[in-house]
């Protein structure tokens, strides 16, 4: 299937698109609720999303919520979407500058920071590498880094670990995200059920944006490899730091991807207020697989985060 251009990220709905500098770049960011200028003072709530997804990931989300009172926003990460596409950049810290210099750019000093899968990776980080700006860690079908990285652990399932050793290979990836069904079958092997095909197509659409696929792929094959570098284990080492704002951990019992069983072990200790809760039956893409019970975890929790800011 042919290029498309990065219009298609931009999906009609109950919210505004917004392009903002952060980091040297500009992102795209959906917002809803209080507009800018009247939500100034409105606390905001970030989404990030995780692999192979985009911002419309929260679509459900942004509907749910900007109704509180809040301000929500999602973001295309670097590489992503509608945002710019640099050719480097795709390592966790970098992603954090990411995200605190988008947070900023809205007009505000901190955020709630909700990720999902690689995203909820991301939202851990932020807790420890950029604690001034993040007011609440929120992470879905996501354990905290460093329980990828103790040996004999075996959170990830073999549909994982293999996918994962596949982008290993140059190109590999990239070839079969924009030629072949690739996006389909990574969903399909996340998901406890069958996405609805708009979805899928949506995101197969979406991926095939110049470099978006390269981008993606370069954010995964980051995270397989960090832990040999100097500058990754500088990353570990940030991550031990105890968390000082609210958590809230959400698991799908049948997450194709990361199994829930001791998924909560290094955020429970990290974390001095930490909340973890599973979604019976879904999979790893919780905020789509089971919106409703993600928003009212959200609605519930939201209120104890943003009071301890």
């Amino acid at each position: 299937m042919p290029d498309t251009d990065y219009t298609s990220a931009l999906v009609d709905g109950p919210w505004r698109h917004e392009f903002v500098p952060a980091n040297g770049s500009r992102f795209h960011v959906a917002t809803a609720g209080p507009a800018r200028g009247n939500g100034d003072r409105a606390p905001l709530v970030l989404f990030l999303h995780g692999f192979p997804q985009m911002w419309w990931a929260w679509r459900h989300q942004l509907s749910a919520l900007s109704d509180d009172g809040v301000r929500v926003a999602a973001m295309d990460l670097r590489g992503v979407g509608a945002s710019d596409k640099p050719p480097s950049g795709h390592d966790i810290p970098t992603r954090t500058r990411d995200v605190a210099g988008v947070v900023r750019s809205l007009g505000h000093d901190r955020a709630v920071v909700v990720g999902s899968g690689t995203g909820g990776a991301l939202a851990w980080a932020m807790a420890a590498l950029q604690p001034a700006v993040t007011a609440g860690v929120v992470s879905l079908a996501s354990p905290h880094p460093l329980r990828l990285h103790v040996p004999g652990r075996r959170l990830l399932t073999p549909a994982a670990r293999k996918t994962l050793a596949l982008y290993q290979l140059p190109s590999v990836a990239e070839r079969r995200l924009t030629r072949g069904d690739e996006v389909a079958r990574v969903l399909a092997a996340g998901a406890a059920r069958p996405l609805p095909s708009e979805v899928v197509d949506r995101y197969r659409q979406v991926i095939r944006i110049p470099f978006a696929a390269h981008s993606s792929v370069e954010s995964l094959r980051w995270l397989t490899r960090y832990a040999a570098r100097p500058s990754g284990r500088r990353f570990l080492a940030a991550l031990r730091r105890p968390i000082d704002v609210p958590v809230l951990q959400v698991h799908g019992t049948a997450d194709g991807f990361v199994r829930a069983a001791t998924a909560d072990v290094d955020g429970a200790a990290l974390a001095r207020d930490f909340r973890f809760e599973v979604v019976e039956g879904a999979g790893h893409y919780l905020a789509e697989e089971a919106p409703d019970a993600v928003d009212a975890l959200l609605a519930d929790w939201l209120p104890h985060a943003l009071a301890a800011r």
